[in-house]
Parts: C-alpha cells; structure tokens; sequence
C-alpha cells in the first residue's frame, strides 16, 4: 500500500496544479461551514450503512483526501479505502496543520425536508438537481427539479448544466447520492446542499391550508406534499374530528391547536392502500376515540361506523354515507350537507380505482352507483374533499384541493353508462402503488411498524385514482 498521509504543502501543490483531487472534509457541519479548504465537501456519515452507501459511489479513478480536525479519523477511513482499492490519503494532523486560507460556506450542507419546502415557498432562487437515474426520476419527482445523473456530474462538461446564480439542492432517494453529488460539484467550484433524506423524507412533509373558517365550523386540508394525499381536521366549538391522518401524526396536534382545536375523534374514510394511516397512533397520542368502517375488517381496538351513523363534533354532526366502490367499506363524511370528505372515490381529476382487491368487476359496478346514486344527488355546491390529488393537479387561489357534483359531471368517466364504465374502468392497467400489500396489513393491523419505516414503505407516487 502507497503512503496515504499528505502533507499541507503537497495538498496545496496538488491543488495548485489543478490535479484532479475529491476532497471530503469529515467534520461537522458546523465546523466545516466556518472554514474548509475551498473545492472541498463535507461528508460527515451519521452510520456505517450511509458510509458503505457512499462509498459505492465514489469514483475510483480520482485521488482522493481526507480531512479531519485532527488526522485519526481521516486517516483510519483513507486507510479502509485504499484497501477497497481508492486513491485515498488523509491530511496529515487534520485541519489544524492547515496553513492557507479556508473559505466560509454561503449555505448549509444539508437540508431537512421542512426547511426545503418553506424555502420553496418563499425563494425563488433554488435549483433542485435531482441525480437518480432517469427511470427513478420519471417514477415520481419533486416539481421543477431537473435529473442530471449522478455518474454525469463528475464529467468535465456538467458545470455548463448547473446555474451559478441560484441555490443548488441536490436529491435522491435516501440522501446518500445527493451528498456525493455535493462532492462532485464542490470538485468543480459549485457549492449545494444535499436533501437530507432524500425523496423517502420529501414524501413526509405535511402542510395545512384553512379551507373554512367561519363562526362555527373551521375545515383544514393537510396535504402530504410529495405524495399528494389530503386529509383533514373539521373543527366546532373547540374539538376536532381528524380525517384520514397520515405520518406524521404530531403535526395534526399542531395544525389543530393553532385554531384553537382539541382532537377528540380520529376516523378513517376506508383502508389505505398506499400511505401508511396515522389514525391509530394520532388517536393514542390524544386520547381521542378512534373510528373505522364497520364494512372493513381492522385488528385494532375501534368504533364502527355505518351508513346513517351521526359523528358529533362540537356543535356540528357528521353524516356517515356508505359509498362504495374504491373498497367495498368506503365511507363518505358530510357536514351541513354542504361538505363531503369523499376518501378515494371521487377526486379532483378523476374516480378512484376499484382494483386494489382483485374485484375490479364487481367494485366498478359499486362505484359507478355510489357516484352517480349518493354523491352526484349531494347538493349541487358541495365541498368534496377528497384524500388524493394526482400530479399536475393545481389547488385553487388559497391552496384547497375540492370539486363538487357540478365539476364532477364534466369527468370523461363520469359521463359514461354504467357498462362503458366498467368496460373502460376494468381494462385499464395502472401500476400498483408501491408495497400496497404490506401497507394494507398494517393498516388493517395485521403486521406492525415504527415510525421510522414509514417514509419507505411510502416511497412512490400514490395510485389511488383511474388514470
């Protein structure tokens, strides 16, 4: 094995020379951010899984340094590395033995899935690089965000790619590739920020919007922004009846007590097939009585509803409607018979798919009564607030995802006779949602979870609707 320690002095050369060099400064965030060497990255690994991660992906054709604050750490890694065959060498005493100039960073290195989405809310400067291969891309992606592979950024030519006047976010599935792509660029002079998480935690952020706030009554939407799903808080009189609450169940605590609410009731429009339901846990944190579709098999202590039931919440009374067809215990909720919170039955942009089960046939048929018999007969104005909304689909002016019967008649599939539906809706071929078979065991109560494994049980875009 070559020597793998180097000196300040024959780094600076190297650098001076223009040599090809990976430098990945090991420290802390926090300290890598107040002074680096410039053209260097911080790769600071939480776990040895995210450290095997990366270094899979780290080019084996470049020399490679490591920096640390004192030499130990940087050189046990360097040393790990040359044995898998990498031009690897640390600096010799770390950081401390640096004599030249250090450079400040002008933004983080890595990024919460929170802190992304408030700052694509406010700023108008950030670019999303998205380095999965193309086919991972096209799956599902964040809005505006452009693919450039991974194994493309340590080309000469990406530089020309990537703007220098906006903030570079880069994403990827987990995060370990987007953090290697801040190696890459930072090798090219390009500072960036690596989604921590990657879309797994994209796939997490909850955001609520007021759809109805007036005396009595106050309706929030929730959406789970990378995946599209909406669930929702209907408050009166200080309670609160949560809707189809997804991970994480905390935020529902906050969005709720922000106007004023306390959550008394949790309840669940039907069995997810592609989120994990946060209903059981959000019930346990509150202490609120839980409630699932009397038509729907649950291995959780629960209270069933069914057609005609009446929920109260605060001065309000929710109207329980069996609505049938996405699966067979699917339950729509109406308030003052001006609002419906629908599930996957009925959406913005289409009808939800009724082939989840293996009874495709027979869930047609149910869906094509339940539109065109209960909730097109709903009053022609009616707020329908349904759990999904597709990619592209916009929200109105204040951010709320609804329809009503009167939109809803407009639907190509609505429009059609009962046996045009089931033909079209039967032959249709809409791929899966991801793990929806586990999903739906634990859902049901079957198989357990912790929290943590939520975000890849979740991963992908849901496909709850007919396409």
């Amino acid at each position: 094995m070559t020597n793998i320690e180097m000196t300040t002095e024959e780094i600076y050369e190297n650098i001076q020379n223009k040599v090809p060099l990976l430098i990945l400064d090991l420290r802390s965030p926090e300290n890598y951010m107040v002074g680096h060497i410039e053209g260097s990255a911080n790769a600071k690994c939480t776990n040895m899984q995210q450290k095997q991660a990366i270094m899979s992906r780290l080019p084996k054709d470049q020399k490679i340094i490591l920096i640390d604050d004192d030499g130990n750490e940087a050189s046990q890694n360097a040393n790990m590395l040359a044995r898998f065959g990498f031009d690897a060498h640390y600096l010799k005493n770390g950081i401390k033995s640096w004599n030249k100039t250090l450079v400040k960073s002008k933004q983080d290195t890595i990024i919460s899935n929170e802190k992304l989405w408030n700052s694509l809310k406010s700023d108008k400067d950030v670019f999303l690089l998205d380095v999965r291969e193309p086919m991972e891309f096209a799956e599902f992606k964040i809005p505006g965000a452009v693919n450039v592979p991974l194994s493309e950024l340590f080309t000469s030519s990406v530089g020309e790619r990537i703007p220098k006047d906006k903030k570079i976010v880069t994403i990827c599935s987990h995060g370990n590739r987007s953090m290697v792509a801040t190696f890459a660029l930072a090798q090219k002079g390009i500072e960036s920020t690596s989604l921590e998480g990657g879309m797994s935690k994209w796939n997490q952020v909850l955001n609520a919007n007021t759809a109805i706030k007036n005396a009595d009554l106050t309706i929030i939407q929730v959406e789970k922004v990378g995946k599209g799903c909406l669930s929702h808080i209907v408050g009166s009189d200080g309670q609160a009846l949560v809707i189809d609450p997804n991970y994480p169940p905390s935020k529902y605590i906050e969005f709720a007590e922000k106007e004023g609410l306390k959550i008394i009731k949790v309840i669940d429009t039907h069995q997810h097939a592609d989120h994990v339901s946060a209903a059981r846990e959000l019930a346990k944190i509150t202490k609120a009585e839980l409630y699932f579709s009397a038509k729907e098999e649950y291995e959780i202590e629960h209270k069933k509803v069914d057609e005609g039931d009446i929920i109260p919440v605060g001065r309000k009374q929710v109207q329980v409607i069996h609505t049938p067809g996405h699966t067979a215990g699917s339950m729509t909720f109406v308030v003052d018979d001006k609002y419906a919170f629908t599930g996957d039955t009925l959406f913005v942009e289409s009808v939800g798919r009724p082939d989840l089960r293996d009874k495709a046939e027979e869930f047609a048929k149910d869906l094509h009564d339940t539109i065109h018999k209960k909730l097109l007969k709903l009053g022609s104005n009616t707020m329908i607030f349904p759990t999904h909304h597709g990619e592209g689909i916009k929200p109105t002016e204040n951010g709320i995802f609804y329809t009503t019967p009167e939109m809803a008649k407009k639907l190509t599939l609505v429009d059609l006779s009962k046996e045009e539906f089931v033909n079209k809706v039967v032959s249709m071929t809409t791929p899966r949602p991801m793990n929806y078979s586990i999903v739906i065991k634990v859902n049901k109560g079957s198989i357990s979870i912790i929290e943590e494994q939520v975000p890849d049980l979740e991963m992908g875009p849901n496909r709850c609707s007919i396409q």
